[in-house]
């Protein structure tokens, strides 16, 4: 069966091809009767119609596609949540996404860059596999962009980053409302945002409910579960009265070397010794027993703010004004926190 055209649609309706035109293409400013555009509707649903997106974008000069650029986010842990979250939200632009991963190969980079640009890409996103400051590639001059989990160096673009520092103060805070006093914390060793933002949402909390912190109870290492194990058995190789009763662990990663740690060294969680993450891998979180008590990074929401944030600026919406928005991170609930055991 031939596709339906406007045509076709003003026939079975009754009305001339520019009403129907304004009706299916909501064109503003125009004073047709309710009445008229439900028959239209109705028509073009009746006759499956769909509308010429070529069309459209040439009048109205654009293509209905985003680009989607990162550094290696297509093959993190996170990637399906935060592509997800943008794609849906394309979606209600009619807008299709188009994903490219650079592997922090800068030229490649480039190339890619060029390529969303020579297919007249109406805007692009431009992810971090790392919350962290950058400089974003010249490539990008001139054309509507926004950064997801990172921050410009200097002013020029939006950006939506997640609240490393909230995220683990509710996390330390978690412990805290417990009844827990010797917190240890399980840090990464790598300078990046997220090391000294968790680690100043973990003194935020202590400070908030007047505890004092100990330089002694952080131990730092790399960022995976050999590291999580290594600097937990540090913290929990001490003697009964020196050991901390909780840990709150840089990342899933290294909350589940904590709980190899807690079982080499004798203690059960959470009776002996509670463990709170950060991130919700699910992969991890949801599969350790206890299931870990964790912080959700905000990855699907952070993904539709990129969209919504970027179709403001190709739509003229945002008035020349740029937004940097800090997602809050919130505490997901399992079994690896308790009260303190008793002395």
């Amino acid at each position: 069966m031939p596709k339906a055209t406007l045509r076709d649609v003003a026939e079975r309706s009754g009305f001339s091809i520019t009403t129907v035109s304004h009706v299916l293409n909501d064109v503003p400013g125009k004073r047709i009767p309710e009445a008229t555009r439900e028959r239209v509707r109705a028509a073009a649903a009746e006759l499956a119609y769909t509308p010429n997106r070529l069309a459209q974008g040439l009048r109205l000069r654009r293509t209905n596609t985003l680009g989607f650029i990162s550094d290696h986010i297509a093959t993190s842990p996170h990637a399906g949540q935060t592509i997800l979250g943008a794609q849906d939200a394309a979606a209600d632009y009619d807008c299709l996404l188009l994903l490219m991963n650079s592997g922090s190969d800068a030229e490649l980079e480039n190339r890619e860059i060029q390529a969303l640009r020579d297919r007249q890409v109406d805007g692009i996103i431009y992810a971090a596999e790392y919350h962290r400051v950058l400089t974003p590639p010249a490539a990008l001059a001139g054309v509507p962009a926004v950064l997801l989990d990172a921050r410009p160096a200097d002013a020029g673009f939006s950006s939506i980053v997640p609240d490393e520092v909230g995220g683990a103060a509710t996390a330390v805070k978690e412990l805290i409302d417990h009844g827990h006093r010797r917190i240890g914390f399980v840090t990464n060793i790598t300078d990046i945002p997220a090391t000294a933002l968790r680690l100043a949402g973990f003194k935020k909390a202590l400070k908030t409910a007047h505890r004092h912190f100990s330089r002694a109870l952080v131990v730092e290492d790399i960022s995976e579960a050999h590291g999580g194990f290594r600097a937990a058995r540090v913290l929990l190789d001490r003697q009964p009265a020196d050991r901390p009763t909780a840990l709150f662990c840089f990342n899933d990663r290294m909350a589940m070397g904590a709980y190899q740690a807690a079982a080499e060294c004798g203690l059960r969680i959470p009776e002996d010794v509670s463990i709170v993450g950060f991130d919700n891998q699910e992969l991890i979180a949801a599969s350790l027993r206890p299931g870990l008590t964790t912080v959700a990074l905000p990855h699907y929401q952070m993904g539709q703010w990129a969209v919504h944030a970027l179709m403001r600026t190709v739509e003229g919406s945002a008035n020349g004004s740029l937004r940097s928005e800090v997602m809050p991170c919130p505490i997901v609930r399992r079994g690896s926190v308790g009260p303190p055991p008793r002395s």
